[in-house]
């Protein structure tokens, strides 16, 4: 068997055998096939697709490329959270501490920057001393004690996925249905939960960008998890703007804060209260909204953030004081230069300006700059005055800042007339 003749294979849009997709995986794995004729397979599948059988199978040989989390000595019911990717989206760091001061276990590994996106451990990483590297006791002592954590993928959990994930960031071949499910679901069967709520975004700012396509993508990914004997729901959240007002790594840090202590843009606390109650449902535990506000009112889970933070390592004033956290004291404000509403804000292009600033990737080795990003002061539906500012844009000496301040002034489109936005949760899926 050739990696050439597969390759070829796929670029003339025929179906791969299981035999065939596990000796992609495992030969580069291995780091028998080499970047290039991994990248021309990955351009050929994100033009010519996968069948349903096809991404099992792919998913299955990526889970199978290294080891699988036991969590059997956590109690009670396992539970996981994921997202598809957005701009703006820092649920995670919402959702898990309230989810657990219901009494639930969150164990969860996360990613960094995929494309125009921001990953949850680049996030992370801009808490000064924050480890998001544990081993796997420690990973559980902390799951136990606070009722959730979050770290970064270990070298032996689906590696396949992390030399891919990373490659498809840098060959532009991240928006498929196939690679996006099969390297969510492979991460998330490894990891070990009873049950996993998928957060799939659609509009401007997301991989996918149409309620179709979110829909398939939600019932891929459903079917390879119950065939694998674990409960799962899928939540659809628009990301046709960016998700709250802080974009940006310890900026959004900032703005999840704010969440717990619930004072964050209705957005947000609308998707994170759903997710959380998506959760305990499957976990058996039926709770209202009110009880949800109840909890957060209480200070619980705002603690609970807070002893996260501290058993990794992390500065826990940054929870009392968020000034600590690296945001960049350089801002250039984005002017309206007519009256009028806001009728649209191109999320990706929101996304794309941090990047250039140095908030995302460009390549695969680049290192990410936590103190940049944009605020965003007027979102869809608020009028706006002449000269109104409508985003900072906080950027270091390293950004390209000439080219994200134009990026971000081309997001933004105005309208005579006020537009109302979408609803921020779209669909339930089961």
């Amino acid at each position: 068997m050739r990696m050439y003749d597969i390759i070829k294979k796929k670029r003339d849009g025929f179906e791969l055998t299981e035999e065939e997709i596990r000796f992609v995986v495992q030969g580069y794995t291995r780091g028998e096939i080499p970047d290039y004729q991994m990248a021309a397979f990955l351009m050929a599948v994100y033009f010519r697709g996968m069948n349903e059988r096809e991404t099992y199978d792919l998913t299955i040989a990526m889970l199978d490329s290294g080891d699988r989390l036991d969590l059997s000595s956590l109690s009670g019911i396992k539970l996981d959270k994921h997202s598809s990717g957005g701009v703006g989206d820092k649920i995670s760091f919402v959702v898990l501490p309230i989810a657990a001061s219901f009494g639930i276990k969150i164990a969860k590994m996360s990613g960094r920057g995929l494309g125009h996106t921001g990953g949850t451990i680049d996030k992370l990483e801009s808490i000064p001393g924050m480890r998001t590297s544990l081993d796997k006791e420690q990973f559980l002592k902390v799951v136990e004690e606070v009722g959730f954590s979050i770290v970064s993928q270990t070298e032996n959990l689906v590696p396949a996925d992390k030399k891919i994930y990373a490659l498809r960031d840098a060959t532009a071949t991240v928006e498929n249905l196939s690679l996006i499910a099969s390297s969510i679901v492979s991460k998330k069967l490894a990891a070990g939960a009873d049950a996993i709520v998928f957060d799939v975004k659609v509009g401007s700012g997301a991989f996918m960008k149409d309620l179709d396509q979110a829909r398939k993508l939600s019932s891929l990914m459903l079917d390879i998890v119950k065939r694998n004997g674990k409960k799962a729901k899928a939540v659809i959240s628009n990301m046709d703007q960016p998700l709250g007002k802080m974009v940006g790594n310890a900026l959004e840090v900032l703005e999840a804060i704010e969440c717990l202590k619930g004072q964050g843009p209705r957005d947000v606390m609308k998707l994170s209260y759903t997710l959380v109650k998506e959760m305990l449902d499957l976990a058996g535990v039926k709770v209202s909204f009110d009880d949800i506000r109840e909890k957060v009112r209480s200070g619980e889970p705002l603690k609970r953030f807070k002893k996260f933070v501290e058993m990794h390592g992390g500065d826990p004033s940054i929870v009392d004081e968020p000034t600590r956290l690296p945001i960049s004291g350089d801002v250039v404000e984005v002017r309206a230069q007519r009256e009028g509403y806001v009728a649209k804000i191109d999320a990706e292009r929101i996304g794309n300006a941090c990047v250039l600033l140095g908030g995302g990737r460009s390549k695969k080795e680049d290192t990410i700059d936590h103190s940049v990003g944009v605020e965003l002061l007027k979102k869809v539906s608020d009028p706006v005055a002449v000269n109104d500012v409508l985003a900072r844009v906080y950027y270091s000496k390293k950004s390209d800042l000439e080219s994200a301040l134009k990026i971000v002034e081309s997001a933004y489109v105005l309208s005579e007339q006020a537009v109302e936005p979408l609803p921020i949760v779209l669909e339930v899926i089961e």
